[in-house]
């Protein structure tokens, strides 16, 4: 898939982003939108996975975790729109009884999800029991996490960081959200986290890092970081995105972490986003 379908699929990601979170008066929509272009490379050229045959278990096929599980709407619309499940099923996004709950969950088996996640800092432990599990199984196939970059202030996050250099855990690909913004303002206003290529290095991971919306770097970012595979560390991908990317009122601040537009605001955010695919 060449570069201009792959940003003619996520144009059509944030437009379901704005959509589905404007249509319930809630949800996340700035780091949604931020993640589309990953998200959408990930699902659409880089990963071994098949929609139509889902099964928990992912044998032979590639993981993929959200432990930052709040921007569920960029991963439901880009799973959608790759195949498992109907489109017309992003209409009920955190309606009572949906299978697409604010944050992703399991108990209704919605396919493509494996882990229920939103309490942040457990995506990485489950990750790597995925990935320790494969390699027990003789399974080649890679496990891949996203985590926003506020999440790191959990302390969970290092101790399996730890866990997985020390077990040369080399099938795991975890890519970091680095908008530098978090629910309460910049990070460096909440709590600074330094160096990320330093903190990760320390703790003996490959560390590579990325543009977040640019495809070519993205592609040429995640081919260097399976090449890495097997070589008997994890990789870590700082990823610079920007919140709320690809609608100009939501960009450059904290406040539309967690704050759905409402009508005029989605009539903006619309004419500034490209229909593709055709809306559901």
């Amino acid at each position: 898939m060449n570069k201009e379908e792959l940003k003619s699929i996520a144009s059509q990601v944030r437009r379901d982003i704005v959509r589905m979170v404007s249509a319930v008066k809630s949800g996340h929509p700035g780091g949604s939108l931020g993640c589309a272009d990953f998200i959408t490379y990930l699902y659409f050229e880089s990963m071994k996975h098949d929609p139509d045959r889902f099964a928990m278990d992912a044998k032979d096929e590639d993981v993929f975790f959200l432990s930052n599980g709040h921007i569920s709407p960029v991963w439901y619309s880009v799973l959608a729109r790759k195949g498992y499940f109907p489109v017309s099923e992003l209409a009920t996004f955190r309606k009572i009884s949906s299978r697409l709950q604010g944050h992703p969950s399991t108990d209704k088996k919605l396919p493509g999800i494996r882990m229920a996640s939103g309490s942040l800092g457990q995506g990485l432990s489950v990750a790597i029991g995925t990935a320790v599990t494969k390699k027990l199984n003789n399974d080649s196939q890679i496990v891949y996490t996203l985590h926003g970059d506020g999440e790191l202030q959990e302390g969970q996050i290092w101790e399996a960081a730890m866990y997985a250099a020390g077990n040369k855990v080399d099938n795991l690909i975890a890519t970091i959200d680095y908008n530098g913004r978090q629910i309460d303002g910049d990070l460096e206003d909440v709590l600074p986290l330094g160096s990320l290529t330093e903190k990760w290095q320390a703790f003996g991971w490959d560390v590579l890092e990325m543009d977040g919306h640019n495809f070519e770097s993205i592609h040429n970012t995640l081919t260097e970081a399976k090449g890495k595979m097997g070589q008997g560390k994890p990789v870590v991908i700082i990823m610079k995105t920007e919140m709320g990317m690809g609608v100009d009122f939501m960009m450059g601040t904290h406040k539309w972490h967690g704050v759905a537009p409402n009508e005029d605001q989605l009539k903006d955010a619309l004419s500034q986003l490209k229909e593709t695919l055709g809306d559901y």
